[in-house]
């Protein structure tokens, strides 16, 4: 076991190795995906993002494929990217077709394509039927938006938590802001369970491929929207474990609620499931 582990109380210890036993994994739906998706732990729940570039088949078809073999997985509904409601419905119907049950829902980048401007018309929309036999995640700001005040992200999320049965929050380096923000909820009457997201294991020449794949324009939104990112990523001192170890009191704590963690791969599935491993047996031992 390594020291910064033996250091951890075992409470703590517990409540982590739970969360990175069940984690969730995000892949971008890029050519290499599906091999990607070969290192992840087999029927384990994959997360499908969505972008302008790509559009939502691209997110429908990974989803679809995973499914076939054997995942769990949650595409990301954008709402800029879906048409109008026939679309939505004929999206839907492919979801459960292939035994899709959950989904995540987020307002999405670039102009609409249709009359979805964000997440909460698009779960309106949906919640008039169609949400039927779906699990709904939403996702949550520890560090704010850039484009979005805190105060109208509250109001949002507030306005949602009827249609959801969980939060994911987006990428955050900083243990002690995701504790505040889910502390912070909850004294506001949120009690939504929290997926924490956390970035895994990054090669630079890997991060900067799939930034490629995925457009400059998309991968402009993603900086925009998580401030500082790559420059985190990019530290040498970076490491997954030293965040996961920061989180430990949180993961603990069952006034927060937390409900496990969302691992952000970036497509470098194998390096992250190898982590996960070493991980795990540390905290096992």
């Amino acid at each position: 076991m390594t020291a910064k582990i033996e250091r951890v109380p075992p409470d703590q210890r517990i409540a982590m190795a739970e969360a990175i036993r069940d984690a969730r994994y995000e892949l971008v739906p890029t050519a290499g995906a599906r091999d990607a998706a070969t290192a992840l732990p087999e029927g384990g729940t994959v997360t499908i993002t969505a972008s302008p570039r790509r559009g939502i088949e691209a997110t429908v078809e990974l989803s679809i494929y995973l499914r076939r073999h054997g995942f769990r997985v949650v595409p990301h509904m954008a709402a800029r990217l879906v048409d109008d409601r026939s679309h939505l419905g004929e999206i839907l119907a492919r979801l459960i077709g292939a035994g899709v049950d959950e989904l995540f829902v987020i307002g999405g980048d670039g102009p609409p394509r249709g009359g979805f401007h964000d997440s909460l018309g698009l779960l309106r929309a949906m919640g008039e039927g169609a949400l039927q036999g779906f699990k709904v995640g939403i996702a949550g700001y520890p560090e704010g938006h850039p484009l979005i005040t805190d105060a109208v992200l509250l109001e949002a999320l507030i306005a949602k938590q009827g249609f959801a049965s969980y939060v994911t929050t987006q990428v955050c380096f900083d243990a002690a802001a995701i504790t505040s923000w889910i502390a912070g909820i909850r004294d506001r009457g949120i009690d939504l369970p929290v997926l924490i997201g956390v970035p895994g294991v990054v090669a630079v020449h890997r991060l900067l491929s799939v930034g490629a794949r995925i457009g400059v324009g998309d991968s402009l939104r993603f900086l925009t929207r998580h401030r500082g990112l790559w420059r985190k990523l990019l530290r040498p001192d970076y490491s997954p474990t030293r965040l996961l170890v920061s989180l430990g009191p949180a993961l603990a704590d069952a006034r927060l609620d937390v409900a496990g963690v969302h691992i952000y791969t970036f497509n470098q599935a194998a390096a992250t499931a190898g982590w996960r491993e070493e991980i795990l047996a540390d905290l096992e031992s």
